[in-house]
């Protein structure tokens, strides 16, 4: 950086830093401003848009206008009362080190490149590692999130079954291998379907296996599926259904798949979370007799966006599906971090994991998951008292509400979301519209859900109470 540079970096310091006035005055609102953006999105478009002059501009002149224009385009879904999809908001001293990983700006390929980023990604995978339940010689990748992670081990386990049939994937590629058979529940997340389009397979691989009515993989099912089966296999298991926070039976099925030498790949995206929690942990019992696993970050754990974690049982797969080398690049000769995931080019993402899970440590982790998911069953008894239907067992931070009709639940959406007060999504469950809530942020308290059941109710207009006295 040179002296120049140097000046305009200090001068935007007070920007960037999360004490600093424009950050502070966002996290600081955060509980007040109305969780939707002030304006839509063509009118926010509308004020990016200009012509790019053919001079340059003062770096604090131009963080002044991007603020000015982006701020009422901001969603507050780093707030308390976000409940849409399953994100977090971002810990304090995760969003430091994201901040602090900017400005030095470093490539975190390697060791080489940058010894602190590796290191910090080393003793971070240790920490995830025990916190989730996996043994400890698992290799540990750092992914963009869970749709990476889950492209990673299922790349990991194409390599891994088709070598035990003979046939080398990474040198041959896949024409004329022996046919691979892949199965999940019916309810897997639409990344799987995604990661085996990537990597060759063609989503109409994928055999459906039933699952039960919360969304759990029938273990019957996939029992009589598997009954009489040889050659290469892949089953993806679920720790977290995206709708209901249910998980797969996860040991008993580890065990069947590998009685027929099969990989078990388990997108744990959100749920895996629960093996951080004492009293939530039976939900994945089994969970570390698995071939793979995919969780997010940015997800329950509240890291910035974005991060995600993948780890495998096979570091040899893991590594040989991914690593390359190059006569122009240096390594340090061991098991470098990218050698574990997709990107060269890529930033210390390992930084803000390590200082978020320094600030939580493993009881802030465990007060974390416990608390979203006590929210959650908060929001469900609430709002069951006061009529509405609750579409699912709430076993983890889910819940799904029912308005009665699907157009009622949709319009109840749409007013919901137009007010501010707080946000939730809608979605499809067994044929049927939802609202559906998710908890997954370490700001929210039971203030937050009250002020959102309330406006759940008002945008419900009584339909609630309709629908209990039929």
């Amino acid at each position: 950086m040179g002296q120049s540079d140097h000046a305009a970096f200090v001068a935007l310091a007070p920007a960037l830093h999360p004490r600093g006035n424009a950050r502070r005055r966002l996290r600081d609102s955060l509980a007040e401003r109305p969780v939707n953006a002030a304006r839509s999105y063509p009118e926010v478009r509308a004020d990016f848009r200009r012509p790019l002059g053919d001079e340059g501009r003062p770096a604090s002149e131009v963080i002044d206008e991007l603020i000015a224009v982006a701020d009422p385009g901001i969603v507050a879904s780093a707030g308390p009362r976000y409940f849409g999809f399953v994100v977090g908001g971002a810990l304090p001293a995760a969003t430091a080190a994201e901040i602090l990983a900017a400005g030095w700006d470093e490539n975190a390929w390697n060791s080489v490149l940058s010894p602190a980023a590796a290191a910090a990604e080393q003793a971070a995978a240790d920490w995830l590692k025990e916190l989730l339940g996996l043994p400890p010689a698992v290799s540990a990748g750092f992914a963009t999130g869970a749709q990476s992670a889950n492209t990673i081990a299922l790349a990991a386990a194409r390599n891994h079954v088709l070598g035990l049939a003979g046939w080398d994937v990474e040198g041959d590629g896949l024409a004329g291998a022996p046919q691979v058979r892949i199965l999940a529940g019916e309810e897997r997340h639409a990344t799987i379907d995604r990661s085996l389009r990537l990597l060759g397979f063609g989503s109409r691989s994928l055999e459906l296996v039933p699952a039960d009515s919360n969304g759990a993989i029938d273990l019957g099912a996939l029992r009589a599926r598997l009954a009489d089966h040889t050659g290469p296999l892949i089953v993806c298991l679920q720790a977290g259904n995206v709708n209901t926070g249910a998980a797969d039976p996860l040991g008993a099925a580890c065990d069947l798949v590998h009685e027929h030498g099969g990989w078990v790949h388990v997108d744990g995206a959100f749920g895996l979370w629960a093996a951080a929690s004492p009293s939530l942990r039976d939900q994945v019992s089994g969970v570390e007799r698995a071939d793979s696993w995919a969780c997010d970050g940015h997800k329950w754990l509240n890291l910035p966006y974005d991060s995600g974690f993948v780890f495998s049982a096979h570091p040899a797969a893991h590594a040989n599906a991914l690593a390359y080398s190059a006569s122009y690049l240096v390594a340090s000769g061991e098991p470098e971090p990218g050698d574990y995931a997709i990107e060269s080019s890529r930033r210390g993402r390992g930084l803000a994991v390590w200082a978020g899970l320094q600030e939580l440590g493993r009881t802030g982790v465990r007060d974390l998951v416990d608390r979203c998911c006590g929210l959650a069953r908060s929001f469900a008894d609430q709002l069951s008292a006061a009529g509405y239907e609750i579409g699912n067992d709430i076993v983890l931070n889910q819940v799904l509400v029912s308005f009665g009709s699907e157009d009622e639940t949709d319009r109840v959406i749409e007013e919901i979301q137009r007010s501010g007060v707080c946000w939730m999504g809608g979605t499809t469950w067994r044929g049927r519209r939802y609202l559906r809530i998710s908890v997954s942020n370490h700001l929210t308290t039971e203030a937050d859900v009250t002020v959102s059941v309330r406006a759940i109710i008002a945008a419900g207009n009584g339909t609630g109470r309709r629908h209990h006295e039929r």
